[in-house]
């Protein structure tokens, strides 16, 4: 809280040094709307790989970490926390994870090929589709929409040399006046990678394919309807830093939307979608030598839901407002067997079979209230129930908790307001907000989940409170034509933190286990978020940028908080000319200094890596081919990061080629 407010004072004062210089002319406020643009399959991404799975481009936002405990399937932690705190979406629908280690993150069920955009909302602002501390996250796909009769598409192909990573699809868009189809499948197949000292990375191999359509047909000029449907197939996917690996994880996600955007009026757009999607994930340990005790962890999620916004404006007002409805069953199970003839086979659910239960509204508007100054007001709030309906389930958990009711009832709000102002090229903003979670089905209902991470077996608490959160932001942004720099600073203060603390009357389950650790919470923890992003036009074909991120995460007792990353920074340069682009980065972190020992961190070490790209388009018979090359980890070196759970070691220099026709 100490930093947040010097760090605002000196923004002050330097908000009046500016102010005093700015010229007087007036010019309008402009919304700077968190949104990470992925690009559709151009030569105008230099940035990345073309074929780079969705948690690479992520990863190049300075709010988002990932988790990795293996190639396949990070976990996003936005703004320093973990996904129990955010709220993740594909095109507005609520997914929920089948897993209890999660190894199956919702970004996991959208490919880069497939993607238009993901908007991100921080903090309070990101509850139009549930409670959220952290913020959200939404993966909104491409779609070709209406026009003149077209047919178009395009084939890839990429290669990936440190893990033999393969990657094909295709990709096409008709496109007519009354109907438009967009048509993705994408298909992955790696085997083990090796680290910086040339050492194989057992079990971090995977293989998926991931299929995506929308289908688009217009009722009239204002209404149209839309279907949609997402196949996601994942098989043996290996694990490094866990003692299992997947065996299956399958997801089918389907919609069906109606879209109303009147010629008159304050209404400017109305989307209804109902919704429905099932995940299915299977870990199993078959593939690891010498085990005392085989298990197998299937996990099932099945959600069902619908929402209907509006987005409107009138006079200086710009205005959204949402109502959703969801309902979501977890049901996860383990079985162990034996090594040992005669011994029997023991079986335990570790979700319960936990249904869950949302509805909620949530509005915002953003009211002009003179030409430089804009103030934004947000509201919403939640009524959550949780019921167990499987018996044996009800009666595991009354093991600890013998007075635990089978129903849990919540209502959750949340309120945010800020103020944007605007004087000529430069903008300053500062923003309050209030929120609230409810705890997550494994911190609510988890029964002995196994991490590997501190090596404590885990039990839930029906009996937790809400999450209570209080939010300070302020950025400062200056951008003309040729340069941009971004400072961006956020305070959280958790109330009734939940985190699991050791219970040394339990006894643990799993073989090896440190302990129990029972989900409990902690009457405060503050975390702090500075980061700053700078961009850089030298020439018309040249262009570099760079980002520094700090964060702070400490709970009460002076509790370091897990996961929390150290100082990080990044530099890019990026040169294009004529068909020709090339692009040199680099990134790295400081050595980690605050880590949570009691939750099995070690310090992470320093690290700084380098990375090279390039790319050329041409013809073909008239043809257009895009070709990318690049190395990345360029010196091989050997690293581990905060974010590489149990610090296994990161992929070594990796050489890849891909190729995209276009038709």
């Amino acid at each position: 809280m100490k930093t947040f407010l010097f760090t605002s004072l000196l923004l002050v004062v330097f908000l009046r040094g500016i102010a005093q210089s700015v010229p007087k002319d007036s010019v309008t406020v402009k919304e700077l709307q968190e949104v990470i643009v992925l690009s559709r399959l151009t030569d105008k991404n230099t940035n990345n790989k073309l074929l780079s799975t969705l948690d690479t481009y992520l990863s190049c936002h300075e709010q988002v970490d990932l988790v990795k405990r293996g190639a396949y399937a990070w976990e996003p932690l936005l703004n320093g926390m973990a996904t129990e705190r955010s709220v993740i979406t594909i095109d507005g629908m609520r997914i929920y994870g089948a897993c209890t280690d999660k190894m199956d993150p919702v970004t996991s069920y959208v490919e880069t090929t497939n993607l238009s955009k993901a908007v991100l909302h921080s903090g309070q602002s990101g509850s139009a589709n549930g409670a959220t501390i952290a913020g959200s996250i939404d993966l909104v796909r491409k779609k070709a929409g209406f026009g003149e009769p077209a047919f178009s598409g395009s084939l890839f192909n990429g290669m990936e040399f440190n893990n033999r990573q393969r990657i094909i699809g295709t990709d096409w868009q008709w496109t007519r006046q009354h109907f438009f189809a967009d048509l993705d499948f994408t298909y992955r197949k790696a085997g083990n990678y090796t680290d910086g000292d040339h050492k194989e990375v057992a079990y971090s191999q995977f293989s998926k394919f991931n299929l995506s359509t929308i289908i688009g047909y217009k009722l009239n000029a204002q209404q149209h309807l839309e279907l949609s449907l997402i196949v996601d197939r994942a098989k043996d996917v290996g694990y490094p830093a866990l003692p299992m690996d997947v065996s299956a994880a399958n997801a089918l996600i389907g919609s069906v939307s109606y879209l109303w955007r009147p010629a008159q009026g304050s209404i400017k757009e109305w989307e209804t979608k109902l919704y429905f999607n099932r995940i299915t994930h299977v870990m199993d340990d078959s593939k690891r030598p010498d085990l005392p005790v085989r298990m197998d962890m299937p996990g099932w999620s099945t959600t069902s839901g619908w929402y209907t916004a509006f987005k409107g404006a009138k006079s200086r007002h710009a205005w959204k407002s949402t109502v959703s409805m969801h309902h979501n069953r977890s049901l996860a199970e383990m079985t162990m067997f034996s090594n040992e003839p005669g011994q029997k086979d023991m079986y335990m659910l570790t979700w319960p079979d936990i249904h869950t239960i949302y509805a909620g509204f949530f509005a915002e508007d953003a009211y002009a209230i003179a030409k430089k100054w804009k103030l934004t007001a947000s509201v919403g709030a939640g009524v959550q129930q949780q019921l167990l309906k499987n018996e044996t389930g009800i009666k595991t958990m009354q093991i600890f908790y013998p007075d635990m009711p089978a129903t849990k009832n919540r209502v959750l709000k949340n309120a945010g307001v800020s103020l944007r102002f605007q004087p000529s090229d430069w903008q300053f903003s500062l923003g309050l907000s209030y929120a609230e979670r409810a705890p997550s089905v494994s911190e609510g209902y988890g029964f002995y989940l196994f991490n590997s991470f501190d090596r404590y077996d885990y039990i839930g608490n029906p009996g937790l409170r809400k999450e209570r959160s209080v939010e300070l932001n302020s950025s400062v942004t200056y951008r003309i034509p040729a340069f941009e720099l971004k400072w961006q600073q956020q305070f959280f203060r958790i109330r009734d933190y939940i985190i699991g603390m050791p219970q040394p009357a339990f006894i643990p389950m799993t073989i090896g286990a440190s302990g129990i650790k029972v989900y409990q919470q902690l009457g405060w923890a503050s975390l702090y978020n500075s980061t700053f992003t700078t961009t850089y036009q030298l020439l018309p074909s040249l262009q570099v940028s760079g980002k520094a991120v700090y964060r702070k995460g400490l709970g009460k007792g002076g509790l370091n908080l897990p996961l929390i990353q150290p100082f990080s920074y990044g530099a890019t340069c990026t040169y294009r000319w004529k068909k020709i682009q090339s692009a040199v980065n680099l990134e790295g972190a400081l050595k980690q200094s605050r880590f949570s020992p009691a939750f099995g961190e070690t310090a992470a070490p320093s690290y700084t890596i380098l990375n090279l790209s390039g790319g050329y388009t041409l013809a073909v018979k008239k043809i257009p081919v895009i070709l990318r090359a690049g190395v990345e980890n360029l010196l091989n070196r050997t690293y581990t990061s905060f974010a590489d759970w149990n610090r296994i070691p990161r992929m070594g220099r990796n050489i890849y080629v891909n190729w995209i026709i276009s038709l």
